[in-house]
């Protein structure tokens, strides 16, 4: 995998490659583990904990609060690496990150102080959006919270919560006198997990389902709505959970293609026709994706009010590269590649996942297609 130089503008800042080169490093040990935890769906904690030993966590903060204000095409970037070798660890801190910053962006300053001292010091951060009877309105609750003492309480029920056994804050939104309201609040007696993760693809990510029963919004934990547009980590990293898929499936399918020799004619997969246009293809489509994508992350840094519907366009873009891509290596992976032992249908199995993630391929393609008829073309 190769990304722009640090000159280019979709490419890191000069001085952020040393981040770059860490998170190089650490993904290089990540992928030695990925195989195995997939199998046992058991939480890649000891990835995490590099993460932030490496100073990754504290590297997003803003710099008023500690932090080296990472780029956005930088964030991006490592993000990518990461999910190229474990993308359960890259999934689950894309959420801790977007759940941390954007607790601190939403909060009053002496808050935002607290948040960001809790990430600094190691504390887990998941997001708690998404309703099982809310689709893809991740961020349009249908739970109400009810007023009480200090704050409102919560009873309802969140899914797909990346990490949410080991967090220490949530980032929760419900239904305040109406309106969407977002809360910052710590998993006590009223909050439960429902085991219900037994899933195809992204295994040791955990998204398991969360019940909370009278819990406790804080009034003095309750974002305060921005006076400007700030783009969220979460949009911003999902298009690079998927090139990050595409890029190990398209490793995985040339590895396999240069080290399997056809017995009637000694010549590898390579030689085949049918396979060489398949990776032309792949690299084409991912190259189109990946080049997209850093034009939103470069948006993304310019605090650009066209970030967001980039972001709807390099979803799908990304989503549909590693779709495509882990499937042609498992038509080029043949019974080889259906075997456990091969990465090629673990690859495979990840690379459905993000396609489901708010937004959905199909909702970001129905948003663009209404767009784009409305404008007549």
């Amino acid at each position: 995998m190769s990304f722009v130089s640090s000159d280019h503008p979709f490419g890191p800042e000069p001085h952020e490659l040393g981040w770059i080169h860490t998170a190089t490093e650490l993904a290089a040990q990540f992928a030695r583990t990925a195989a195995e935890f997939d199998d046992t769906a058991e939480l890649p904690l000891t990835n995490l904990r590099r993460l932030h030993a490496a100073g990754l966590d504290t590297a997003t903060l803003p710099t008023e609060l500690g932090g080296s204000s990472l780029s956005y095409r930088a964030f991006g970037t490592i993000v990518r690496l990461l999910s190229a070798a474990c993308p359960s660890t890259a999934c689950i801190w894309l959420m801790h990150i977007g759940a941390a910053v954007g607790l601190a962006q939403m909060s009053t300053p002496d808050t935002a102080r607290y948040y960001a001292d809790e990430l600094t010091a190691g504390k887990r951060f998941a997001n708690a959006l998404s309703e099982p009877g809310s689709g893809n309105l991740f961020l349009m609750p249908q739970q109400t919270a009810e007023p009480a003492d200090g704050g409102y309480r919560l009873t309802g029920a969140k899914r797909f919560c990346s990490g949410c056994e080991i967090a220490d804050h949530f980032l929760v939104n419900a239904l305040v006198d109406g309106k969407p309201a977002f809360f910052g609040v710590e998993p006590d007696h009223t909050v439960t997990y429902v085991p219900i993760w037994d899933t195809m693809g992204l295994r040791a990510s955990r998204s398991q389902l969360i019940e909370f029963t009278g819990t406790l919004l804080r009034a003095d934990r309750q974002g305060i709505p921005a006076t400007e547009p700030r783009p969220n980590h979460i949009a911003a990293g999902l298009p690079y959970l998927s090139l990050g898929i595409a890029d190990a499936a398209l490793a995985a399918l040339t590895t396999h293609a240069q080290t399997r020799t056809i017995p009637t004619t000694g010549q590898t997969l390579t030689d085949l026709q049918w396979v060489q246009f398949g990776a032309a293809e792949a690299h084409l489509q991912l190259e189109a994706a990946a080049a997209y994508t850093g034009q939103m992350a470069w948006l993304a840094d310019q605090n650009s009010p066209e970030f967001l519907p980039a972001s709807m366009r390099a979803k799908p873009l990304a989503n549909e590269a590693a779709r495509d891509i882990a499937q042609l290596g498992v038509r080029i992976g043949g019974g080889s590649g259906y075997l456990r032992t091969s990465p090629i249908q673990r690859i495979f199995r990840d690379a459905q996942a993000p396609g489901l993630m708010a937004y959905s391929v199909e909702v970001c393609k129905s948003h663009i297609g209404r767009e784009v008829l409305a404008k007549g073309g």
